[in-house]
């Protein structure tokens, strides 16, 4: 498969789930919403599918497509316990993650998820100026 179709192939992808999932669920998606529905909510087994299937598919692309990159070296489990409650209290204190406010919230022009959005990726370009 030609590089330049994989992003195109990830993006219907990414649009034809979201659509399935509003279909089935009447919710939007938003993974850090999936992943406290799967842990706390009464109806689990479709948000628990959801990350199983982001896990796996997330896998078997690295497996199958791009199998020649390297793994990332491992990290200290104290700096990802600490990364991933600064991401969860981030995702709190913005109504929503990067997947639901870019994914879901610019498909319906929501202003909030534009102004989101665009934080989220001058904030992304700027770390990246900074550390690369």
């Amino acid at each position: 498969m030609e590089s330049f179709s994989l992003p195109l192939l990830g993006g219907l992808l990414i649009g034809l789930t979201t659509a399935a999932y509003l279909l089935l669920t009447g919710k939007v998606v938003g993974i850090s919403g999936i992943l406290a529905q799967a842990l706390f909510s009464r109806d689990r087994l479709l948000p628990f599918l959801f990350v199983i299937g982001l896990i796996l598919g997330g896998s078997a692309y690295g497996i199958f497509v791009e199998p020649s990159q390297p793994f990332p070296e491992m990290r200290s489990p104290i700096l990802l316990i600490i990364s991933g409650l600064l991401v969860g209290y981030g995702t709190r204190l913005g109504s929503g993650c990067t997947s639901g406010h870019g994914v879901c919230g610019i498909s319906r022009l929501s202003p909030r998820s534009l102004v989101a959005t665009a934080i989220f990726m001058t904030t992304a370009i700027i770390t990246v100026l900074l550390t690369k």
